[in-house]
């Protein structure tokens, strides 16, 4: 065995310096834990940015992509395949769309919603070739690509990689006064909209919200395009966190738990009107649509649908809030989220507090990981226990003590 500094000297000298983890080492994972180098266990308190919803190696997930693996995995979109078409069917009638494009990362999904999003603008609204504007809101987070970065108010994930392209409007998030006068606009074409904002702390709209801008952009012949990459697959409580407010997206974006972890699997689904204006040739990836992921991705929404993660996060995560709150902690200033996609802002005179909490944890037995460094997301698994959850307060709770100004 090497010691965890041998592992992290190597990203270091051989890695770009694109992330800054904390300082554990880790080598397996199993349901809600992972395990360090060490031999120490963790709470995983991130489950990969929700990417693992249904848990660490799941049983039935590995069982499906093993059997699968040592079958086929890749045969390109040059050909069909045995199980595209029966992914496409059970993601589309669990979802109730008429088609769906498989992708694989998350940014590729919202590369292609925009794309679609425009291509039905020209098509079938009838805006002006190349005039099309996509509204977007501040503070967003959709990915790291060019075109996704455009539209960032990020500075880390903007500056200097420039320059950018048009076709975005940006209007303040869970303001649907903004949204409306945005809608005023000339050759307005989508609204991209993440049912919470996770990345810029779980910020939770007010009830409503998406229900009056699925509202406004259908009065206005706007498509509304719900990133669901990290609130959607049970995360908030319900299958998608748009069901909460009984929205259907024009375009929906998946990705992260739609493999369960196990590999790069997204989706966009929406109905035949946008879909079928894409034609052979003008979109698509080599990897889209593999046989390994297709199969991958049924097991990992069986797994949500059969063991009603769905019920569990809404649940347990009332209870989470609730606990964290009776904690009282001077540190904390705010608790916020929507089953167990939740956070906590840190108040601290030392701008490192949130980072320094996230040592206290890791050493108490937590990996979480700070956001726009004073925000720290909570996101387990969905098979996490209530019993569990309450060892994990009681991590929290110790660790807070322990920080100091």
């Amino acid at each position: 065995m090497q010691y965890p500094e041998y592992y992290i000297s190597l990203e270091d000298k051989y890695g770009a310096h694109n992330y800054h983890p904390l300082p554990v080492v880790l080598t397996r994972g199993q349901g809600v834990h992972l395990w360090d180098v060490e031999g120490k266990r963790y709470y995983d308190f991130l489950s990969g940015y929700s990417a693992v919803n249904q848990g660490h190696c799941h049983p039935k997930i590995v069982d499906a992509f093993v059997k699968q693996a040592h079958q086929l995995t890749l045969t390109s979109r040059a050909f069909y395949n045995d199980k595209l078409g029966e992914f496409e069917k059970y993601i589309t009638e669990l979802l109730g769309y008429d088609k769906v494009l498989p992708m694989n990362t998350g940014v590729e999904a919202v590369e292609t919603g925009i794309k679609l999003c425009r291509k039905w603008a020209y098509e079938v609204k009838g805006i002006p070739e190349n005039e099309a504007v996509i509204i977007v809101c501040d503070h967003n987070f959709h990915g790291r690509t060019s075109t996704v970065i455009s539209f960032s108010s990020d500075p880390d994930s903007k500056a200097n990689f420039g320059p950018y392209m048009g076709g975005f409007l940006t209007i303040p998030y869970n303001n649907p006064e903004a949204l409306a006068e945005a809608l005023k606009y000339k050759n307005i074409a989508g609204f991209l909209v993440e049912p919470i904002q996770g990345e810029a702390g779980v910020i939770v709209p007010d009830e409503g919200y998406l229900s009056t801008a699925k509202k406004l952009c259908e009065e206005n012949q706007v498509l509304f395009i719900a990133d669901e990459i990290q609130t959607g697959l049970c995360r908030t409580g319900k299958m998608l966190c748009c069901d909460h407010e009984d929205v259907k997206p024009d375009i929906l974006l998946l990705g992260k738990a739609l493999s369960g972890g196990m590999m790069p699997v997204s989706a966009v689904l929406t109905n035949d009107e946008i879909m079928l204006t894409i034609k052979p040739g003008q979109h698509g990836s080599t990897y889209g649509g593999n046989p390994l992921a297709c199969v991958t991705a049924i097991a990992s929404l069986a797994v949500l649908e059969e063991e009603k993660m769905a019920d569990n996060a809404m649940a347990l995560g009332e209870y989470f809030r609730e606990e964290l709150v009776k904690i009282n902690s001077p540190f904390i200033s705010a608790v916020r989220g929507k089953g167990l996609l939740n956070a906590i802002e840190i108040k601290s005179k030392d701008a490192e507090a949130a980072w320094k909490l996230c040592l206290l944890l890791k050493e108490e037995g937590l990996l979480a990981k700070p956001t726009h460094g004073d925000k720290i997301r909570f996101a387990p698994p969905l098979c996490i226990t209530k019993k569990q959850i309450t060892e994990c307060i009681g991590i929290i709770k110790n660790s807070l003590e322990k920080l100091e100004e």
